[in-house]
């Protein structure tokens, strides 16, 4: 959620503090996919710092534990997979702490700005603060999405855990049943683990159908979900950072000469309004609904038309390295020239 806590001494064009939580009070209601409650919030990110800046390292991703040490006793089949989701949370870590440090900077910079004595720089500092506060949170919100794309992953590993046993089963009868017919080719016992190995290599089979249709089902939906949320991301990151252009736009930066005074600062009202139009266009994105689909009758036909233009191209080599045919050739183009030249001719003395 973001963060934009109240200003308590400042006041912008005659209006006190007060006056602007009497007149524009409101809830920055963050877009998110999870449902969260609604946090009255205001225009300004600085007094309330102090008060909330516990709250920032309670939601600290925990560190080592030992079930790191799991990686080094996974089953060789989902060994990779794991280390893969192993990768995935130190990247969810990364941008967990990018979040935070960009709310971070947002307040000192809201602090900064307030304590130049310059109207124009602190509130300009102070909205520009709360964009860059609402970036870290979006960060954090794309973490989220990170891992719950991880927790799909699991499924996958899960399973591949679940196939070890009934391929390492299998492949410890069909070893048995090799070394007594090396040693012992007429013992009774072939006949029970030959029974034993089919009933092995029929568990083995639904399993590794099993995986399949996990793997193919769970993988497309992880990356489905990680993609859509790097594109949400993006887009609400596009949103943020054009209106924080904005609000620099209102800073006049042409320099003066010594003596002369800057011209007074009206523009608090539209820097509080460039943050209603970013909460609007943040609460009224949706994402867009892309079909990707793949025909695959279309590549399947595509396939057989290379594959018969490459057969014609076989043959007329084949056909034209033979000397007879080179002749028929010859003939035959030689007939095409004089017979088009007698129709031409024909056509003529009509």
């Amino acid at each position: 959620m973001l963060r934009l806590f109240s200003r308590s001494h400042e006041k912008c064009d005659g209006i006190s503090n007060a006056d602007v939580h009497t007149i524009i009070g409101y809830d920055f209601a963050k877009v998110s996919s999870m449902a969260t409650p609604s946090t009255n919030r205001s225009l300004s990110i600085r007094s309330n710092h102090r008060r909330n800046g516990s709250q920032t390292a309670s939601t600290k991703r925990t560190g080592f534990s030992f079930n790191s040490l799991r990686g080094n006793v996974q089953p060789e089949l989902s060994r990779k997979l794991y280390r893969i989701i192993k990768s995935e949370n130190n990247l969810i870590t990364a941008h967990e702490t990018a979040g935070r440090e960009r709310i971070s900077i947002a307040t000192q910079l809201s602090e900064w700005g307030e304590q130049t004595n310059d109207a124009a720089v602190s509130d300009v500092s102070d909205k520009v603060g709360v964009i860059l506060s609402e970036l870290g949170e979006q960060e954090d919100q794309y973490a989220h999405s990170l891992d719950d794309a991880r927790g799909v992953l699991k499924h996958i590993r899960n399973t591949e855990k679940s196939v070890q046993p009934s391929r390492d089963g299998k492949d410890k009868i069909a070893d048995e049943i090799a070394r007594l017919k090396m040693k012992e080719p007429q013992s009774a016992r072939l006949v029970v683990l030959e029974q034993e190995l089919v009933r092995a290599e029929a568990e083995n089979l639904v399993a590794e159908a099993q995986l399949t249709n996990i793997t193919r089902q769970k993988l497309k939906e992880a990356y489905e979900a990680e993609f859509a949320a790097t594109i949400e991301r993006a887009e609400k990151q596009i949103i943020l950072a054009k209106h924080g252009r904005r609000l620099l736009q209102l800073l006049d930066d042409s320099p003066v000469v010594p003596g002369d005074m800057r011209p007074a600062y009206h523009h608090a009202q539209q820097a509080r309004q460039i943050l209603n139009d970013a909460e609007d266009d943040l609460r009224d994105w949706r994402p867009e609904q892309d079909d990707y689909t793949v025909d695959a009758s279309d590549s399947v036909s595509n396939t057989k038309g290379k594959q018969n233009m490459v057969r014609d191209d076989d043959a007329d080599i084949v056909a034209g390295s033979v000397p007879g045919n080179r002749t028929v050739q010859g003939n035959d183009d030689a007939s095409i020239v004089s017979n088009g030249t007698r129709q031409s001719e024909a056509v003529a003395t009509h």
